[in-house]
């Protein structure tokens, strides 16, 4: 990527797996984002920590940047020396107002690369199960601005248009509709040519309307569909009822917040995107170092006389083999040092650094390591638990009263996180499917509700399904006056997706045969 150049880059159609491969890596290099409305948040946190984000987003009769501006925005970060990516809806130059962009940048002798991106044109109706042509209807179509009656003079040959056996694509179009039907109606189109209007494309808050040129003004009139919106008109919109795929997922049409911290949301997100659910990311804890490692450390310079040492958490690891590499001690030091984890993910994080585990519960709790360990343990035994400066005690108090002498030291802190985070309220509140909220520990619980305030928190909440990891959790959503959906059987970020499946399977099933 090369500084004082502008990527002009096409960012899909809304679903963030339909970004290209070198879209991905432009916007990973970006030191200035420029983006539009349709630029999925996901995308975002491609971005690098650090790069300047604008928003000249347009919505219709509203622009929070006029387009003279951002051209003129473009060339001067360019100028400061700077990658910038203009990240797009759909393809730059399918409407976009990206050829615009480049002549000006060309104009002033900014060097720039034009990223093509999928265009909502055909994307759209494939998501919504409208092929643009097929063999036995049409082998050609057409895509048309819908904002081409907002000009003084058309340039489109509407005669062309409705005699054409193509099939007519209308981006942006929604507002200009009635003229649209008019044109073509009035010109020998058939009033019963199908229309299908495809509202959001791509997202789990896709919505079709489905009618003729005869009626759908009407039908969007009666539905209040809002832009934005792709237009299908032709025979191919017939075969939607036989192809459509995207609303059959289990997920689609729920929003699933997401609570834990940013960096561990990335696997679960994609499992949730696969099945057509849309991620909301709300992290409501952030991990940092403990304000000193005075305690951690007076253990790792004994760290050979331990008999065990216990990890309850991913974290745990991290920060206690992070603390060992600083301090440069050899981990060779932790021979005859038993190693036990809580659970597979923590038992990975271990292993990952070539080290044995020699112990993991079959239940992922802490009094489940207690109980586990009793057979492995000798009297007197020292045992060394890393954990979270939140972490519960009744792990510590189990080993204690089992004899053994336990060096409970603070690894890492839960805290709040440090900067605001958007979250969509009153969206989440008024959409149609229930959202489901996910919650992976007692502390995401607790800063949920901290976070919104407890009158928006409990009002969401009453709203909301509610998805628990585990009893411990599931105690702390209960004290708060709240009923659980979901909770996991096995205490993993797997057993969390496992119960909101199931849950959604049997209510599906419920609801088809009621």
């Amino acid at each position: 990527m090369d500084k004082g150049t502008v990527y002009l880059v096409g960012a899909g159609p809304g679903d963030p797996r339909l970004l290209t491969l070198r879209a991905a890596e432009c916007i990973s290099s970006a030191e200035v984002l420029v983006y539009d409305r349709l630029v999925n948040p996901v995308i975002l946190d491609l971005v690098p920590e650090g790069a300047e984000k604008i928003f000249v987003g347009k919505k219709p009769g509203h622009h929070a940047l006029p387009q003279e501006e951002i051209n003129r925005l473009l060339v001067k970060k360019a100028g400061e020396n700077k990658i910038v990516v203009r990240a797009k809806g759909g393809d730059p130059f399918v409407f976009g107002r990206g050829g615009e962009e480049a002549e000006l940048l060309a104009e002033n002798g900014v060097p720039f690369e034009v990223v093509p991106g999928i265009t909502s044109a055909v994307a759209v109706p494939a998501y919504a199960g409208i092929p643009v042509t097929h063999r036995h209807f049409v082998s050609a179509f057409s895509v048309i601005t819908g904002h081409e009656e907002e000009k003084e003079s058309s340039a489109l040959d509407w005669d062309k248009l409705a005699q054409a056996e193509d099939t007519l694509i209308f981006l942006m179009g929604i507002k200009n509709l009635p003229v649209i039907v008019q044109n073509l109606i009035s010109r020998g189109k058939s009033p019963d040519t199908p229309v299908a209007l495809i509202r959001w494309g791509t997202l789990t808050r896709q919505e079709v309307l489905q009618g003729t040129l005869k009626d759908i003004v009407s039908r969007v009139e009666e539905k209040d569909f809002k832009p934005p919106a792709v237009t299908i008109i032709g025979s191919v919109v017939n075969l939607r009822e036989q192809l459509k795929w995207w609303e059959n997922k289990l997920l689609f049409g729920r929003s699933v917040v997401i609570t834990r911290p940013r960096h561990l949301q990335r696997s679960f997100r994609e499992k949730i995107l696969d099945l057509g659910g849309e991620p909301v990311f709300f992290p409501t804890v952030e991990i940092v170092p403990p304000p000193d490692n005075v305690e951690l450390d007076r253990c790792l310079d004994r760290i050979a006389e331990f008999g065990w040492i216990v990890f309850t958490s991913i974290h745990g690891v991290m920060y206690f083999f992070r603390r060992m590499r600083e301090r440069k001690i050899d981990f060779r030091e932790l021979k005859g040092v038993k190693l036990a984890a809580i659970g597979p993910k923590t038992r990975e994080a271990v292993e990952d650094l070539g080290l044995t585990v020699e112990f993991q519960p079959g239940e992922y709790r802490a009094e489940a390591v207690a109980e586990g360990l009793k057979n492995l343990l000798h009297p007197g035994e020292e045992i060394l638990l890393p954990r979270a400066d939140l972490a519960r005690p009744e792990l510590a108090v189990a080993l204690e009263k089992m004899g053994m002498k336990v060096e409970e030291v603070i690894a890492y802190c839960n805290v709040l996180p440090g900067e605001d985070t958007e979250f969509p309220f009153e969206e989440l509140m008024e959409q149609k499917e229930k959202p489901i909220i996910t919650f992976t520990s007692s502390s995401t619980v607790k800063n949920f509700f901290h976070l919104l305030g407890k009158e928006r928190g409990s009002r969401l909440a009453d709203r909301a399904l509610l998805a628990s990891i585990g009893p411990i959790t599931s105690e702390t959503i209960r004290s708060l006056g709240h009923e659980v959906d979901m909770e996991a059987v096995h205490y993993t970020m797997e057993g969390l997706l496992e119960a909101i499946l199931k849950y959604m399977r049997e209510n599906k099933y419920n609801r088809e045969k009621s």
